[in-house]
């Protein structure tokens, strides 16, 4: 996708041919920072200190935060340890143990130089399919929001939460996708971004990708989104996901639940779009998965430009925050999952 016109992905390979480039997240949309990540320590803070964010990406991240402490040391110990590191960083999304997953199992096959080639390599494969998936996911997603207009001929208004866009992913992203592709086809769509608190993924993230695209879009506090709902003015729901347990239930961003509650109450269609490797069929139902507790200063503060133009953090409270950073929407409020192999329900996902 692109910011102020030119071509960019997440994440991608220094020209030094061993570093990895990725943006600075939490500066958007302000500035627009490139940190050049050289050590696996350095990838690893990048994933917990959500420099980068989203299941997708993380999961790109961690494979090439691998390679880069292969790259310091191709012993059996230290690739051992780096994968340890690595996993702890993010326990809920799923996605960023299945890459560390791929690019173990293929330097298990090697030894010294060739196991650190190895490694870049399959990490390098992996954004490709990467891009390639979410282009299938928008492809597939596409249809929902065409025959939503065909039969209205108006705008499709499209409510979403966080940002599962392209800066959560390689490129596209997963539920902006199908929304990119309505855009540049030609359809009329508008999408209310909710703002996501506590650190408002959608407001500052979202919002500054869907205007780089020119995707006419609203922010809206996250209490919104239901009475949006009971006026007729949401046609339809898109949400990304961090997490899809083998019964359907979907582990995402802290509200989506919500959201889905009042979907359902209003008839709204609420799908769910990821890749393959978001699901997780060893576990059975999302009761049994890990719920990150973030610090509980996300809630505490806001961080956000000064009238003079200078990012500036301030408390709003005094009292102690819960932070749980995710909740899990159970699978009958889902209309069903868009994938890289197309529409599917809950059940289908095993196949």
């Amino acid at each position: 996708m692109k910011i102020a016109g030119r071509h960019y992905r997440s994440i991608w390979l220094h020209d030094n041919g061993w570093g990895v480039y990725i943006f600075d997240q939490r500066k958007l949309p302000w500035r627009l920072e490139i940190v050049t990540l050289e050590t696996s320590a350095q990838a690893a803070t990048a994933i917990r200190e959500m420099w980068t964010r989203g299941a997708p990406l993380l999961a790109m991240t961690g494979a090439y935060g691998l390679a880069l402490g292969l790259r310091e040391n191709p012993s059996d110990d230290n690739l051992n340890a780096t994968y340890a590191m690595l996993l702890e960083t993010r326990p809920t999304a799923v996605n960023l143990k299945w890459a560390l997953d791929q690019i173990n199992s293929e330097a298990q096959k090697y030894e010294g130089s060739a196991r650190i080639a190895a490694a870049y390599a399959l990490a390098a494969k992996l954004c490709e399919m990467d891009i390639a998936t979410n282009a299938a996911i928008g492809s597939h997603g596409l249809p929902l929001i065409k025959d939503i207009h065909d039969k209205s001929n108006k705008t499709v208004n499209i409510l979403t939460h966080c940002n599962a866009g392209w800066l959560a992913t390689v490129d596209h992203g997963t539920a902006t996708s199908p929304i990119y592709r309505a855009h540049d086809a030609g359809i009329p769509v508008h999408v209310w971004v909710d703002e996501t608190r506590p650190r408002n993924q959608g407001a500052l993230l979202t919002a500054f990708e869907l205007a780089e695209h020119g995707v006419p879009h609203t922010v809206i506090a996250d209490n919104t989104g239901g009475l949006l709902m009971q006026q007729g003015r949401v046609d339809l729901c898109i949400v990304g996901a961090d997490r899809v347990t083998r019964n359907g239930d979907v582990c995402n961003k802290i509200g989506t639940y919500l959201k889905a509650l009042a979907a359902y109450d209003n008839y709204i269609p609420f799908y769910v779009a990821l890749p393959l490797s978001t699901f997780d069929p060893m576990l059975e139902s999302g009761k049994h998965i890990p719920i990150e507790e973030r610090a509980a200063q996300e809630v505490t503060h806001i961080e956000g430009l000064n009238d003079q133009g200078d990012l500036q953090k301030i408390k709003l409270m005094n009292s102690g925050a819960l932070n749980p950073g995710f909740d899990v929407t159970p699978a009958r409020l889902i209309s069903g999952f868009i994938t890289e192999k197309g529409l599917l329900k809950a059940d289908a996902l095993l196949s």
